[in-house]
């Protein structure tokens, strides 16, 4: 108990967040002063014990060389807690401001008009659709909204979203994960989606529900749920990759081959996943905050989709035969090689005669993309 409490703690819940999930989701009921007990115990305090401001500098110091350059206070207040980094969100909104002045100014110019939506509850409707803004460095991104809470149910960086036995794989393995599918799935009209659609509509078939499409078809820019989110994620992450991959093209180390896009795979996209779950899970753990005359919740896009009852909805999840899973599971294609299969292994060779590794840090990994492209490149011009 001690331990999710720790966790959802550190994700930022409140007192009152944290003993709802407690009690649905792990059948523990504590009182608000017992809860209040352990956090103290364990020396968990919102007020006392700041980290001092020294060190929260430095950590959006760091993030601002990066992504993080994107992030607003109330983001960047999420992630220094996602890192352990106790701190309140005025002293984060302040020091961006002196960090970073110039960043803050420019997104407090943004303006967004949003249309009307209103879903059931979590689980009524997941909204996929594909991501294309780093195809033209050779990485596809997938990703699934549930249309009630917001929250992230995947996000998928690899070398196709077009392959329809891929979007798929990443579909059943959300059913897996969550345990059924939801009620409908919307859907671009386009053929990456073919296999989601008859998938979804055979976990559903029965005699009494023969006569109900459960499978939405339409333009992707009636989507708005997964298409608002894709303005969230530039912001947020992709643009500083377009950046970096633009200059990189500026360069002359990227000339939209097949060969480079193919070392920008290798390279890159396991970093750029691992940043694709840490936008998702801090975007599933920050709270939305209510808009005027709509009618969707408002709160935090985990705490809603599994506690749907505090916001008068109902969680809409089918529960799904194991065999028609299995059944499923074997048109579906998973990730894994990052790339080709031959330039991946030719990568690898010459890293183990060169002694490269790989490293988190990205301006390291631009240098072994631009080592690894002057390797193939010579061994090119060797062939007759």
């Amino acid at each position: 108990m001690n331990e999710q409490i720790a966790k959802y703690f550190q994700r930022g819940f409140t007192n009152d967040e944290i003993l709802a999930l407690l009690a649905e989701s792990h059948g523990i009921i504590i009182s608000k002063r017992t809860l209040e007990r352990i956090l103290h115990k364990n020396r968990l305090w919102r007020r006392k014990n700041k980290t001092e401001v020294e060190e929260v500098a430095a950590f959006i110091q760091a993030q601002l060389e990066n992504s993080g350059q994107s992030h607003g206070y109330r983001w960047m207040h999420q992630k220094c807690w996602m890192n352990g980094i106790v701190t309140d969100r005025e002293t984060v909104r302040l020091l961006l401001r002196l960090l970073d002045g110039e960043g803050v100014d420019l997104r407090s110019r943004r303006r967004l008009r949003r249309r009307v939506y209103h879903s059931r509850g979590p689980n009524y409707v997941w909204h996929i659709d594909g991501y294309d803004k780093l195809k033209p460095f050779g990485i596809a991104i997938s990703g699934c909204i549930d249309g009630f809470s917001r929250s992230v149910i995947w996000l998928e960086a690899y070398k196709t979203n077009n392959d329809p036995r891929v979007i798929a794989g990443y579909y059943m393995d959300a059913v897996i994960q969550h345990g059924g599918c939801p009620d409908r799935v919307r859907l671009d009209l386009g053929t990456e989606n073919v296999h989601v659609a008859q998938m979804h509509r055979f976990l559903h078939f029965s005699d009494s529900d023969s006569e109900t499409d459960h499978v939405t078809f339409g333009a992707s820019t009636g989507n708005q749920r997964v298409e608002r989110w894709w303005l969230i994620l530039r912001s947020q992450c992709v643009q500083y990759w377009i950046d970096l991959f633009d200059k990189l093209r500026e360069d002359g180390h990227f000339s939209d081959s097949f060969l480079d896009k193919s070392l920008v795979q290798f390279c890159f996209l396991h970093i750029i996943q691992e940043e694709l779950n840490e936008v998702a899970l801090a975007w599933n753990d920050h709270r939305i905050r209510p808009v005027h005359n709509s009618r969707s919740p408002h709160g935090r896009p985990s705490f809603m989709y599994a506690l749907p009852d505090i916001y008068g909805a109902r969680d809409c999840l089918q529960h799904v035969n194991m065999e028609k899973v299995e059944a499923c599971l074997e048109e579906c294609v998973f990730k894994d090689f990052p790339c080709d299969e031959d330039v991946f292994h030719l990568c690898v060779e010459l890293m183990a005669e060169h002694a490269l590794g790989f490293t988190n840090d990205v301006f390291d990994t631009v240098d072994l993309y631009v080592q690894l492209r002057q390797l193939m490149l010579a061994q090119l011009e060797t062939l007759p």
